[in-house]
């Protein structure tokens, strides 16, 4: 067993094809999360995992999607459903959306959903994305903060604290170090098997903190990727194992061992 804690496979990319891809995910055992990005993506996911023992889902609002309209009690609906395990992708984007009337939107919805989380004792999967290499950390310098009085929150109204993931980590150490302290989970994806910025990052991170995600149908790895599409093949669950590989490498772990604890983690985490 491996778990794909990131994809969205309910997506139109998948429109053609959805069972095939989703066969092959089983076949190779894998299981998955089917995050949801807005409202429909949520219901979809929703739907789509009804249909397929391996899969769980999330729901939640991607902050690049600030002007949608919001309804918090709309989410709050789905989230009471069968085999929803997490609030998310929800979080902070300043890559996308550098307004700063439009962040501090991001901010409030953000907390919001926080907070729904907070009310049916759910973990979150959080998205964070700086506006370019020239401001590393200050979209973790403004979310942590937010997280912390989440935390204080949930503290002070004897819930128990279930943390979350920080879905596709680029962030430095440092911030790394500030998650990890407040008991959040690293996502690592196809981006590890492109570069080589993170590698010091997943070395620093310990393997019982970290998940496995491909993010699908984005960031494909590198082995999967067509050249003559300008890198843009479309990513599906069954590539999971390439980042599984790279963490092992990086980590100087087998492969085995790798899945075996990243698929605790998961279990652990969403509470599967």
């Amino acid at each position: 067993m491996i778990f794909d804690s990131h994809c969205h496979p309910q997506m139109e990319q998948y429109d053609q094809d959805r069972e095939e891809v989703l066969g092959r995910a089983r076949e190779a055992g894998i299981r998955l999360i089917c995050v949801g990005t807005d409202y429909e993506t949520s219901k979809k996911g929703i739907a789509l995992i009804q249909q397929h023992e391996n899969m769980w889902a999330s729901v939640g609002l991607h902050p690049n999607d600030v002007d949608s309209e919001l309804r918090i009690t709309d989410y709050e609906v789905l989230v009471k459903e069968d085999k929803v395990v997490a609030v998310g992708e929800i979080g902070l984007d300043y890559y996308r959306t550098p307004e700063p009337d439009k962040q501090e939107k991001q901010k409030e919805i953000f907390e919001q959903f926080l907070d729904l989380a907070m009310k049916y004792d759910k973990p979150v999967i959080i998205h964070s994305r700086d506006s370019d290499k020239g401001s590393t950390g200050r979209v973790h310098a403004d979310m942590i903060p937010i997280i912390e009085n989440w935390k204080f929150k949930i503290e002070n109204s004897a819930r128990l604290w279930r943390a979350g993931v920080a879905h596709s980590f680029t962030g430095g150490i440092d911030d790394a170090r500030k998650y990890l302290e407040l008991g959040f989970c690293l996502g690592f994806n196809g981006i590890l098997t492109f570069t080589h910025q993170y590698d010091e990052l997943v070395k620093y991170a310990p393997l019982d903190r970290i998940l496995l995600e491909t993010d699908a149908p984005f960031l494909t790895p590198l082995s999967h990727r067509s050249s003559d599409e300008g890198g843009r093949t479309r990513n599906e669950p069954a590539y999971i194992i390439e980042v599984a590989k790279k963490i092992a490498e990086l980590k100087n772990e087998t492969v085995e061992k790798v899945i075996e604890q990243t698929t605790k983690n998961c279990k652990e985490l969403f509470q599967i």
